[in-house]
């Protein structure tokens, strides 16, 4: 099947309208189910003018219906530029567009994110950099959001701040400003540096990169300054804590329906067949782009699948240990596992990545029992519940190094998921691809020092006779991408 680069730009630009489009009718339907509708643009406005470090569970600062509404709002603007800028929408502004509308249900909102991402596009246009080829780095520069929402309504005020009465500083604005400009020069600079440190392995470049950057803004305005560390804005909210249980039931009929969609819009795509899927899941992950690969089709079917993978696993984790349960940090991290779903991840090389995290609570509970501790988590914890979404970046790991690897590396991500965001203060909303980020760099150079020779396809684990009947072999396996083929993420 030839793979057309004007079909994978058109699915891609209808897929960003499309969850946006989703979206806004779940913010109704949200507001109808909970009786927040008449609330709607109040809830919304302190959405947008409370400084939100992570995780500022935008359901209690708010409401479902206006978190709903501001994802929408937030991924509308961003569909909007990837469609009217001249050129193609490519895998890589897909997934800057899911790191977004993720993010956008606990710590970004529309006023905070625009100036890191105008920032950079103004930054592209002086540069004259092509902006559809470079859109992914002004979304992924929105990560530093919370940044902007101290800057512009607590950091300057001091004591004389009050949560919930906003107002806005000459100091504050101008602050802001600078902030911003710093943000969009070095912004693109960096992202190539730290691919370079995990060698492709770890999808969530920007994570380490920005991480690393946040941890040293967050210790020069706080630490440095002798600041206050920011908190996270403490709310009572009684239809939250009267509906909370019953955001689950909501969440699952939604992501089900969009999901199931998803698939059932790759199939008809895909000459109503899911010819060539064999060969999207035998793809190892590593410097992969699906999309170029095996069409946006095949895709979306991925994308999918997968979806309702992550989706079983947030239930059960959920249904078996005591955790947070569905929050708006959930439903974000849901939408931000599907992040490269079309450029390197897959139901065959995520799976034993997640099983890594029930592995290490059971071994944590046993350790705990042998020396008399008791366990101080569970994989439905919220923090946990961020960080497996996240550490299915390490998907590569898996592809090329086989399950006891990708396992190993789910492990690692629970392991430090719970103390990175501390080295930059929340404010930095990649926390999950900074920890991710971060096992890449102390597991790679093991696995490296014993594995010599990586494999190059997951056939291995694949009873190819019975996926062949899937596929007939018009899709030929294709080979692995140069890191130069890839867009740095």
């Amino acid at each position: 099947m030839k793979v057309s680069e004007v079909k994978n730009s058109r699915i891609i630009s209808g897929m960003t309208f499309g969850f946006s489009g989703a979206m806004l009718a779940a913010s109704l339907a949200g507001g109808a189910y909970t009786g927040t509708l008449p609330s709607l643009f109040e809830d919304l406005f302190h959405i947008l003018t409370s400084p939100a470090p992570l995780v500022t569970d935008y359901f209690a600062l708010g409401s479902l219906s206006a978190a709903f509404l501001n994802a929408s709002l937030c991924g509308f603007v961003i569909a909007i530029f990837m469609a009217a800028l001249p050129g193609s929408c490519h895998a890589n502004t897909l997934a800057g567009y899911f790191l977004v509308v993720a993010h956008a249900f606990y710590g970004l909102n529309l006023l905070n994110m625009l100036p890191c991402f105008l920032g950079s596009l103004l930054h592209l246009h002086v540069l004259k950099l092509d902006k559809s080829e470079n859109l992914h780095v002004c979304m992924f520069s929105t990560c530093f959001a919370p940044f902007v929402g101290e800057l512009l309504f607590r950091y300057t005020q001091g004591a004389s701040y009050v949560q919930g009465k906003p107002f806005l500083t000459v100091k504050g604005v101008l602050l802001t400003l600078v902030f911003v400009t710093a943000i969009a020069l070095i912004s693109p600079a960096i992202l190539p540096g730290a691919k370079a440190w995990h060698k492709g392995y770890n999808l969530y470049n920007g994570g380490l990169a920005y991480g690393i950057l946040g941890f040293l803004i967050f210790n020069f305005f706080y630490k440095n300054m002798g600041v206050e560390a920011p908190a996270v804005p403490v709310t009572a909210n009684e239809v939250y804590d009267r509906f909370g249980h019953s955001y689950q039931l909501f969440g699952n009929c939604f992501f089900i329906t969009l999901f199931v969609l998803c698939v059932l819009i790759g199939w008809y795509l895909n000459g109503r067949s899911m010819e060539g899927l064999s060969h999207l899941f035998m793809d190892t992950g590593y410097q992969s782009n699906f999309a170029k690969k095996y069409g946006m089709p095949l895709c979306v079917i991925n994308l999918g699948l997968y979806g309702l993978l992550f989706l079983v696993y947030i239930n059960v984790a959920i249904l078996l240990t005591d955790g947070a349960g569905f929050t708006g940090p959930t439903f974000g991290v849901i939408f931000a596992a599907l992040t490269f779903t079309a450029m390197g991840q897959h139901v065959q090389n995520v799976w034993p990545i997640f099983l890594g995290f029930p592995i290490l609570s059971l071994l944590t509970a046993l350790f705990n029992l042998a020396v008399g501790g008791e366990s101080s988590w569970t994989i439905s914890m919220q923090s946990h519940i961020n960080s497996i979404a996240f550490a299915t970046g390490l998907c590569p790991i898996t592809g090329r190094y086989g399950r006891r690897a990708g396992i190993a590396a789910g492990m690692l991500c629970a392991a430090l998921c719970t103390s990175t965001s501390a080295l930059h203060g929340g404010l930095m909303l990649y926390n999950g691809g900074f920890t991710t980020g971060i096992a890449a760099l102390i597991l790679l150079p093991i696995l490296e020092h014993y594995v010599k020779t990586p494999r190059d396809s997951m056939k291995q684990y694949i009873n190819l006779k019975d996926m062949m009947t899937l596929s007939q072999g018009t899709v030929p396996p294709a080979k692995e991408h140069s890191e130069q083929d890839i867009p740095y993420c």
